[in-house]
């Protein structure tokens, strides 16, 4: 398996694997252009992809530091860390027949690594609380993600402003996210 710091050339399985796991219109080209700028600070790149076999196994999509706007999700009071050096924990994103092998983990660990290279010591993160067995919020926690405040309905105006197809609700997300921050 390669991880390798996400590139242009990787934007169509990125977006395509997104909106499979997450549902459509989670990515296009226009936001992982932009999410891919947000990563890049002091010519570092806080986002990765997973391959084998030329085959995209996982992403993990990171905002650096500053480059990230808090917003009413966000209970920043109540992180105890400079918002100057706390990165955004976009998304994780791995494909169904590769889950269970640590790639998660070895994604947050490379854009942890990155995000310290550009001055960071935490990061926040919304983790989406109905993934398959609250996966995500468990693999999380264990990588030491601390709860902060669940947010009901997190994805709606996605879904009513954005046409953001949620795969469990639908045209109406109604899926709640755990606010959480990584200290690292």
């Amino acid at each position: 398996m390669d991880i390798k710091e996400l590139a242009p050339e990787h934007y169509d399985a990125v977006i395509a694997l997104g909106n499979l796991v997450h549902g459509d219109n989670y990515l296009d080209l226009e936001s992982i252009k932009l999410i891919h700028q947000k990563s890049i600070k002091d010519n570092i790149n806080a986002s990765f992809i997973a391959t084998e076999n030329n085959q995209l196994l996982g992403f993990r999509l990171t905002y650096a530091p500053l480059n990230w706007q808090v917003d009413q999700w966000c209970s920043s009071e109540l992180w105890q860390v400079p918002l100057d050096k706390t990165c955004y924990f976009k998304c994780n994103t791995v494909a169904e027949a590769a889950r269970g092998k640590g790639i998660g983990g070895l994604l947050l660990a490379e854009s942890v690594r990155a995000v310290k290279k550009q001055g960071g010591v935490a990061g926040a993160s919304h983790i989406w609380m109905q993934s398959p067995g609250n996966s995500a919020f468990r693999y999380f926690t264990k990588a030491g993600g601390e709860l902060i405040k669940i947010h009901p309905d997190r994805w709606l105006p996605d879904s009513l402003e954005h046409g953001y197809v949620c795969t469990l609700c639908g045209n109406e997300c109604h899926c709640d996210a755990a606010e959480m921050l990584l200290k690292f």
